[in-house]
């Protein structure tokens, strides 16, 4: 038995390693430049802050923090991207293992996640959906253990807080967890009373609201500029009745169609759709709560206000449908066909690189094949004519500016679009096309 285990834990580690060593390689063979929402979160990172103008600051951080490390190189970020995947599959791992008392179910339950191409073909680009994803799994697999315990642990109480706060503020959507797992625990413990009301649950609240604060404050000072940028990306500025209709119904579309190869490569290791929903099990309505509540949630959302649900926005919640479907179906699993899903899973692992491979060298107007190192050469040099200050600040939208505040050696930092009372703080500046940069 203990020889089983290690070798299941093997071959896990050996899964997580080969995805890291795939993710990071690919695109750093195959891209040229970073992806924009890189390039906007190091922007961002070059002037740290408690927010941007488009998400809060954790992406940016976290950025920042490798930048500091490792420089102007592109595969460390890549790298960066794949430690944040691997993180969110251990603790999937984790919480399978305790949820289904069994290595290899829980094994197979982390490798279906490879069929969802949110966690591979996607994942080169660091960003705020990236951002929360070791955070999602580490608050349910902490969730899940204080929901399981009779007696609470206050470290799991302080934990849980700190990454439901590092969570929201990689992106605001991370609420729809933090609200599923809270009416959850609402259900269990005030309505069917299963659960005896315990004070060590505000601990919780309590860290999170505390690390909240400065984010908060920020917002207050800043016209809640983040929040008013996520509402135009839903459209309502756009309103029409029909929205109502059409946005939820092209979302479920739109989850269904994504989650094909997810179906046929579970369907390849279970014998018939045969199943019992037992709403009794507490170990189902967790998984139920943590997997289904927050998509119905966005549906409601979008349903009620005609908002449209951007694919991407969708990243982190499949995180635990392995276990959701290995556990629902664990009774019609069928270790013959175990050869069967094995192949399947390893065509999926090795075409997703492949095509990311094949569009990034065949596609040339991509924001990859952006000449951001040639550009911060030639304004280099063009600086270095008329002036011997470093460059130390960039002005313009986050993709132009964002490159050069990347690519030039002085790291400059980026202060935002290009603005007349900011040009004449400068002591020294040059503008081209729709970019200053200056020393300040």
């Amino acid at each position: 038995m203990d020889v089983f285990k290690r070798n299941i834990n093997n071959i896990f580690f050996i899964f997580i390693l080969s995805h890291l060593i795939i993710w990071t390689l690919v695109p750093s063979l195959t891209n040229k430049n970073l992806p924009l929402d890189t390039i906007e979160a190091l922007a961002w990172g070059s002037n740290l802050d408690w927010g941007f103008i488009k998400h809060p600051p954790m992406s940016a951080f976290f950025t920042e923090v490798f930048f500091q490390i490792f420089g102007a190189q592109d595969w460390a970020y890549y790298l960066l991207s794949q430690i944040f995947v691997i993180i969110a599959f251990y603790y999937v791992f984790k919480l399978a293992n305790e949820i289904l008392n069994n290595l290899l179910l829980s094994l197979i339950s982390v490798l279906l996640l490879e069929s969802i191409y949110f966690y591979n073909f996607t994942t080169p680009e660091f960003n705020v959906n990236v951002c929360q994803l070791p955070f999602w799994s580490i608050v349910v697999y902490l969730s899940w253990k204080i929901f399981d315990q009779k007696t609470i642990n206050v470290k799991d109480c302080i934990f849980l807080g700190l990454f439901g706060a590092l969570g929201f503020l990689s992106k605001y959507l991370f609420l729809y967890l933090l609200f599923s797992i809270a009416l959850l625990f609402f259900l269990f413990i005030f309505y069917n009373k299963k659960k005896k009301f315990d004070f060590k649950y505000l601990i919780s609240i309590e860290v999170f609201i505390v690390l909240l604060v400065p984010h908060l404050l920020w917002l207050s000072d800043n016209d809640y500029v983040t929040v008013r940028y996520g509402l135009e990306r839903t459209g309502l500025d756009s309103y029409d009745l029909l929205n109502h209709i059409k946005f939820p119904f092209i979302f479920l579309l739109k989850q269904l169609i994504l989650l094909i190869p997810f179906f046929v490569l579970t369907r390849l290791l279970i014998k018939k759709i045969k199943f019992k929903i037992n709403l009794k099990d507490r170990k189902l309505l967790f998984l139920l709560f943590i997997n289904i509540i927050p998509i119905v949630l966005m549906l409601i959302t979008s349903v009620i206000t005609g908002s449209k649900i951007r694919t991407m926005w969708m990243t982190p919640f499949y995180l635990p449908f392995g276990i959701l479907f290995v556990y629902i179906f664990k009774s019609q699993v069928n270790l013959k066909k175990l050869n069967s899903f094995l192949y399947g899973f390893i065509f999926l692992f090795f075409l997703s690189p492949i095509l990311y491979s094949y569009i990034s060298i065949n596609q040339a107007d991509k924001r990859t094949d952006y000449p951001g190192k040639e550009i911060a050469m030639k304004v280099q040099y063009t600086w270095d004519q008329q002036f011997n200050n470093p460059i130390n600040v960039v002005m313009g939208n986050e993709w132009n500016a964002g490159n050069l505040s990347y690519h030039l050696l002085s790291r400059p930092s980026w202060i935002g679009f290009i603005d007349q009372n900011k040009i004449n703080d400068l002591k020294e500046y040059m503008c081209v096309d729709d970019i200053c940069v200056g020393f300040k």
